[in-house]
């Protein structure tokens, strides 16, 4: 395997999660694909029957299904990300989750139309989020602060090493909130005012990861070739 591959692989290991969060002041771009996430070994089986395993209950629960009416295809998204004011829970874009360049950046890695090698990355990932989305709803139950601005900060850069764009700026939000800062305004927040502020990001980063995820199980069934056993 390539030193790339090897580099992309060890983005996406699982973090320590005892690990405190380091405060950031302003949003960071989007992580280059050489820093992309480590995943188990591709299964033999096709990339349609792959994509196809139920959703963990802990996800389920929290997200709705995506709208079957939007299209499959998004258009190239947007750079500009929308500011924190208006981080609701109406106003998701389901059109630009992903960031086109930097996915395809991550399928270059691919040897052959199997895309195995990003396949293992996405089908990681979606573990990593599931997962995630359990820890952070733990934490908020139990008003752990650090322990949010810690799992914000590490699927912030899982979504972005994969160009799942929509959850790593959300995921930036409750990043900043959990360190008690509101970068908009620069300033600081109290332990009240912070939950307040990610109780409902913690719905919308979920719903944008259930568009995000439905967008990828639908391109690999489209795209990927499968495999000769």
């Amino acid at each position: 395997m390539s030193q790339t591959k090897t580099a992309t692989k060890e983005h996406l290991k699982s973090p320590d999660r005892d690990i405190q969060p380091t405060k950031l002041r302003s949003p960071s771009p989007p992580a280059p694909p050489s820093r992309a996430a480590s995943l188990v070994p591709p299964s033999p089986k096709s990339a349609a029957a792959r994509l196809t395993s139920p959703v963990p209950d802990s996800l389920s629960r929290a997200t709705p299904a995506p709208d079957p009416s939007k299209p499959s295809t998004p258009a190239p998204p947007s750079k500009d990300a929308p500011p924190e004011s208006d981080l609701g829970d109406d106003d998701i874009d389901t059109e630009n989750v992903i960031d086109l360049e930097t996915f395809t950046q991550i399928l270059d890695l691919d040897e052959d139309d199997t895309h195995d090698f990003s396949l293992g990355m996405t089908e990681a990932y979606f573990t990593q989020a599931s997962t995630t989305f359990t820890d952070m709803d733990n934490a908020f139950e139990s008003k752990d602060l650090p322990k949010l601005s810690a799992l914000g900060h590490f699927l912030k850069g899982s979504s972005a090493a994969l160009g799942v764009s929509a959850v790593q700026a959300t995921c930036e939000h409750i990043q900043h909130y959990g360190a008690l800062r509101d970068e908009l305004n620069d300033a600081d927040l109290t332990e009240q005012a912070a939950l307040d502020k990610i109780a409902p990001l913690l719905s919308r980063v979920k719903r944008e990861y259930a568009v995000a995820e439905k967008w990828l199980q639908d391109w690999y069934k489209e795209h990927a070739t499968p495999a000769d056993d």
